[in-house]
């Protein structure tokens, strides 16, 4: 009888079993990784949720409320998301020292670790604004031309053409933005601190914002000079024609006193 002769492998047969080994190992991967990892993020979450719970009730229940319901000094914090908590405390505006027609400015006294969990827990209370990323605020490649015309229409009635600032009704003020950070501007035009309005997304799209920021760092940039000499502010014309009126016009009136005072003397004599 003859031998049946053994079946030979195919030489690609090897490959073949690798490729399929490699595919279900990636497939293994791909279950499982994204879950640790979501797991991973979501407890880190928790964490920063726990611990901005005890920041908050140290330095804030006291005016807006144990659970951010707020109270008769201090108004709710439910919705107003991580965007306005890293603003007013970003900006040394919250804790408030003492209450008034407005929360200025001062020295931050947290961390921006502490800041950001103090933020996760505010976010946890309802949803509202979110802290932009260093990608949404780079102004970098904006139209500052566009900007600036954004600006003029939206932003310069209280925070004049250049954005220093101007005086608003009882007691309220809109405050100077030179060397304010991208971030803060950013989220300010989100969350509308104080008694200016807010602009979402949906009413003024993030590469509009982007643009508005270029322009503000571009008019108080180091590089920016202003043709007429002294700026006054940037207030335009009429506070330049007030102080041309004041000093301009009382020189020229003590001037024709000497000269008067000089003739007098000279007839005399």
């Amino acid at each position: 009888m003859k031998k049946l002769s053994a079946r030979r492998r195919h030489p690609l047969a090897a490959v073949v079993v690798l490729l399929l080994a490699l595919a279900a190992t990636g497939g293994l991967y791909a279950a499982f990784a994204p879950a640790g990892k979501a797991q991973a993020d979501e407890t880190a979450q928790s964490l920063a949720i726990d611990e901005g719970k005890k920041l908050y009730t140290v330095g804030c229940a006291s005016c807006h409320g144990t659970g951010g319901q707020g109270t008769t000094d201090g108004p709710s914090l439910v919705g107003v998301g991580s965007a306005a908590v890293d603003f007013q405390v970003g900006t040394g505006r919250m804790p408030a020292q003492q209450p008034g027609a407005q929360v200025p400015k001062k020295p931050v006294i947290y961390t921006q670790a502490e800041i950001d969990q103090l933020a996760a827990y505010v976010a946890s209370l309802g949803a509202g604004p979110i802290t932009p990323t260093d990608k949404q605020v780079d102004p970098a490649g904006a139209d500052v031309a566009k900007g600036g015309e954004l600006f003029r229409n939206n932003c310069a009635q209280c925070h004049n053409f250049t954005g220093k600032g101007g005086a608003l009704t009882k007691g309220k003020y809109a405050p100077d933005l030179e060397g304010v950070s991208p971030k803060h501007i950013y989220e300010a035009m989100q969350t509308g601190p104080q008694s200016m309005p807010s602009f979402p997304d949906t009413t003024m799209p993030e590469q509009e914002k982007k643009d508005i920021i270029a322009y503000i760092q571009t008019v108080n940039g180091s590089e920016s000079a202003s043709p007429g000499g002294l700026s006054l502010g940037g207030l335009g014309p009429v506070s330049e024609g007030l102080f041309a009126w004041i000093f301009g016009l009382g020189a020229l009136v003590a001037v024709a006193i000497w000269v008067a005072a000089h003739t007098a003397k000279a007839k005399k004599s």
